[in-house]
């Protein structure tokens, strides 16, 4: 539980404002209790996302100050491309403004309506994508991911055994293809094992399958790796990614979390050119010309330089430690959470600490309601409200576990604050049995845990 001390220092700060206890009961009502509807100053500690929530390094402002704004063939762009190059082996690499622009960039240009995609398991945006474009995501993580009570180094594996199952029994026609998404969110932040990574790619070449590698935390991954699997001990993180992206055909990017950056995204194919033309087709009316792809000179230019910064060990080790550190703190108080605990964050097992909520009334949300009315920290629920609704049935689907992610931003909040986080949790857990679960009054049809309508359930 040692807090491992930030490599930086603070040279500019940002206030927070704090907020009574009446002031947040009546500010969470207004929003319809869902947390994205709050305005970010009523939030204390925000640990809704990591997703472009962190501080950019002195290095990057400067960058951002000799962004070339020209519309094509800036001198920024060309600067990623030696980045990306360097990082993941890729012949062709794609900047598009978010991860879920990549999204929304590939999907359609690889999936037939009514194919499955496999996974290790979704998380929000790509299974959205997924049903947008017509096809059925599934989701095939390893045995060891469902329990949130025993240690596996690699909870975020791909089972194997049950895809090859999946692919016979529905025809290898009726599958699109397989995403690997590192390290798997929806699992907790668990990692992906290059050992996995090989079988998946044995699998995928056996049915002649393609893989997308959904690679929004990519280094935190390559840093699991390093720790935990023998063989890489002594690499270095990119000669990790490299190893990790060998077996991948493509991959899709939210730029927003390790590269750190507050907006961009990135697509990459390794060698198929028949697939580069149809992103081409894609980016050009969706995010405008390929060497700008929805964002400003000034963005790619600090996304560049940011792609390098995240995978410096002595960041990670920090970057990894202070989700370390808030477990500890949970394990002290008995709180349940994916354990061991994941790279961007601390996943608490709601339906655990909250079990007289049911899965319907979604007790990973409750307990991010509560979070903010006990002390102004906002959180999301990675559990049954994440779920849309079966896109064939219309029915509610329920989700693995029920949890709320306190997803930590990079380089942004000290050991002061996630003390703070560990005694609202601590408070909460003392009168758990008052929390009341949800129901949902108004949901969109894609996504709906973003702009849901939800009010308490009242017994």
């Amino acid at each position: 539980m040692k807090y491992i001390a930030e490599p930086f220092k603070i040279k500019m700060v940002e206030p927070i404002r704090m907020t009574t206890r009446e002031y947040r009961e009546q500010t969470i009502k207004d929003a319809f209790y869902n947390g994205f509807s709050l305005r970010a100053e009523d939030v204390y500690i925000d640990l809704q996302t990591d997703s472009g929530t962190g501080a950019m390094s002195h290095t990057q402002w400067a960058g951002i100050m000799v962004g070339d704004e020209s519309y094509s063939g800036a001198r920024s762009y060309f600067h990623l491309m030696e980045a990306t190059k360097e990082i993941f082996g890729y012949a062709y690499n794609q900047p598009v403004h978010q991860g879920r622009a990549a999204e929304k960039v590939l999907f359609p240009a690889l999936t037939k309506p009514g194919q499955y995609w496999l996974s290790n398991t979704f998380f929000d945006t790509t299974r959205g994508h997924v049903g947008l474009a017509g096809g059925r995501p599934i989701d095939l993580v390893c045995a060891e991911g469902l329990d949130t009570t025993t240690y596996a180094d690699f909870k975020g594996n791909a089972d194997v055994r049950a895809m090859r199952t999946f692919i016979n029994t529905h025809g290898v026609e009726n599958i699109a293809g397989i995403v690997m998404t590192i390290t798997n969110n929806t699992v907790g932040g668990q990692p992906v094992s290059v050992a996995n990574m090989r079988e998946v790619r044995e699998l995928a070449d056996y049915y002649g399958l393609l893989i997308v590698i959904d690679a929004a935390r990519f280094a935190e991954n390559a840093m699991f790796v390093k720790q935990r699997e023998v063989e890489f001990r002594t690499s270095t993180i990119t000669d990790i990614t490299r190893e990790t992206f060998s077996y991948g055909d493509i991959y899709a990017l939210s730029a927003k979390k390790d590269a750190i950056v507050n907006m961009g995204g990135l697509i990459g194919v390794r060698d198929d050119e028949e697939i580069v033309e149809k992103i081409k087709a894609n980016v050009i009316p969706f995010e405008g010309y390929l060497t700008y792809g929805g964002l400003a000179g000034r963005d790619i230019e600090a996304l560049a330089i940011g792609l390098k910064e995240g995978l410096n060990e002595d960041y990670l080790a920090y970057r990894l430690g202070q989700s370390q550190y808030l477990a500890g703190l949970f394990d002290e108080a008995g709180i349940p959470y994916q354990t061991p605990v994941g790279g961007h964050g601390v996943f608490i097992d709601a339906g655990k600490l909250l079990p007289h909520i049911p899965w319907y009334q979604f007790p990973g949300h409750a307990l991010a309601i509560e979070l903010y009315i006990e002390a102004g920290i906002r959180a999301c629920d990675i559990g049954s409200l994440l779920m849309d609704r079966d896109p064939v049935t219309g029915e509610p689907q329920q989700a693995a576990s029920e949890f709320t992610r306190l997803a930590i931003p990079r380089r942004v909040y000290t050991q002061a604050h996630l003390d703070v986080v560990a005694d609202a949790l601590k408070s909460i857990k003392a009168r758990a049995e008052q929390v009341p679960g949800y129901e949902i009054t108004w949901e969109p049809r894609v996504l709906r845990h973003f702009t849901a309508h939800l009010q308490p359930v009242k017994h």
